[in-house]
């Protein structure tokens, strides 16, 4: 069965990054001291705020986004794009004098991807909490990540309790999470490497994967998602752990495809009436289509493809 979309949409508050990605196909990844000849450059809109904003605009939600861009072309470009989706980008400040955020994709023969981020008018983020509030009132969610300034993700959070929202957190890249954040979150969404960051403990099986889930349940947050590339996702919530498969693609490029995942997931929960398993089972259903399409925003599948797409089978208690 799929999930479905209240009526009206559910709003979702999004604060994160904006960046140009520059994305280069190259064979392999080129060794130290390697010149390699490459297949393809492109200029393609990305960031982890601005991805994920897509991902819940895509899957039906109304969404604002709160972020800076420089006062340049690029900037120019990511607004544009966003704006073409629906996103409301009025909160997105642009900043004269530091350049749009920036990251150098590049992605082998493999779809594997290695990337690197410069900050740029991201690191300029500030929270306005008064118009941050307005915007949060009624809204099923904040969703945040850390690839903007963690003093003002974590003043997000506290408006967001203010204003009895629930937040959605993905702690990438991956930093320390402050003690006090932690009973702010209603759902954290990380992948195996940050659960074992965050927890203390390896999660690269779905058991693993559960039991890292518990540790991280067990400081304050009602439901965990640890994504397991290839191998799915594992649920974590009160009831317990439940290892739900992803079916088997042919992967081109696996950029964007956890901010699919958590887009996916947001807007099933945020409609009501979804149960955790099958929003993370439309999650990985979304990431599975992502994957099979190359760059960032333009992979992140519609709603309407994703469920049209094979239902995931039935998950594994752990």
């Amino acid at each position: 069965m799929n999930p479905t979309l209240s009526s009206p949409p559910p709003r979702i508050v999004v604060l994160g990054s904006l960046n140009m990605d520059i994305v280069l196909r190259v064979p392999h990844a080129p060794a130290a001291g390697e010149t390699l000849q490459g297949h393809s450059i492109a200029h393609i809109p990305g960031g982890k705020g601005g991805n994920q904003a897509v991902g819940c605009a895509r899957q039906g939600a109304r969404v604002d986004l709160v972020g800076c861009v420089g006062d340049d072309a690029h900037g120019r470009a990511l607004c544009d794009a966003l704006a073409a989706d629906g996103v409301d980008t009025t909160a997105v400040r642009a900043v004269a004098g530091t350049p749009t955020g920036t990251a150098m994709v590049m992605v082998d023969d493999a779809a594997q991807n290695r990337i690197v981020v410069i900050a740029g008018a991201n690191a300029q983020v500030e929270i306005d909490v008064s118009a941050l509030a307005g915007r949060l009132a009624g809204a099923a969610f904040l969703v945040t990540q850390f690839e903007t300034p963690l003093a003002q993700v974590g003043a997000a959070l506290q408006a967001a309790r203010r204003s009895a929202c629930k937040v959605l957190l993905n702690p990438s890249p991956m930093q320390p999470v402050d003690e006090a954040w932690w009973p702010l979150i209603d759902t954290l969404v990380v992948n195996e490497i940050e659960a074992r960051m965050l927890s203390g403990l390896p999660a690269d099986t779905p058991t693993e994967a559960a039991l890292a889930g518990q540790a991280l349940r067990a400081r304050g947050v009602a439901r965990v998602a640890v994504t397991l590339g290839a191998r799915g996702a594992v649920a974590v919530d009160a009831d317990g752990a439940r290892h739900h498969a992803a079916p088997v693609v042919q992967a081109v490029d696996t950029t964007a495809a956890g901010d699919t995942f958590l887009g996916a997931l947001a807007v099933a929960l945020g409609s009501g009436g979804n149960s955790f398993d099958a929003a993370v089972s439309l999650g990985i259903r979304a990431a599975a289509l992502c994957v099979t399409q190359p760059g960032a925003q333009p992979s992140i599948p519609q709603r309407d493809a994703v469920l049209r797409s094979p239902p995931t089978a039935p998950w594994t208690v752990l």
